[in-house]
């Protein structure tokens, strides 16, 4: 168990590392105030990365579907048969359940990596905790 002391919030470093991952204001205040307790720094940088990463695939997603729903729109329209309609429900479905998945993969990652933080661990996702790391060792 790391040492987790007091923050720069005036509370305990678990609790700020805690809250780091609920409220991304704190991260960010977090970063900017936090010089001496790298335990919070650590997870408010590990926080935003993860959010920001999670930001970039939302959007991703959403062009991939804009994209992929005019393509199989146009080939429903070409076809004018039960086959286009069939695929585009399927496509539908599909999106729908990824647009399911997706947000829950990433409440899954927040509250796990927020039990560990509020459990004085130094838990690293993979990639992004190494980077965060890297950003609080600077």
């Amino acid at each position: 168990m790391e040492n987790t002391g007091k923050s720069a919030l005036g509370l305990d470093g678990n609790v700020a590392a805690l809250l780091v991952y609920i409220i991304w204001v704190i991260a960010l205040i977090s970063v900017i105030i936090e010089k001496e307790n790298k335990f919070v720094r650590f997870h408010a940088i590990q926080a935003l990365l993860y959010q920001a990463a999670f930001i970039v695939v939302f959007i991703v997603l959403a062009i991939l579907q804009v994209f992929l729903t005019i393509i199989f729109g146009v080939a429903a329209a070409a076809s004018n048969n039960a086959a286009g309609g069939a695929i585009g429900m399927i496509f539908s479905l599909l999106s729908g359940l990824i647009w399911l998945v997706v947000p829950l993969l990433a409440l899954v990652g927040i509250i796990l990596c927020a039990v560990k933080a509020y459990q004085g661990q130094m838990y690293k996702l993979p990639m992004i905790g190494d980077m965060a790391e890297k950003f609080t060792n600077k």
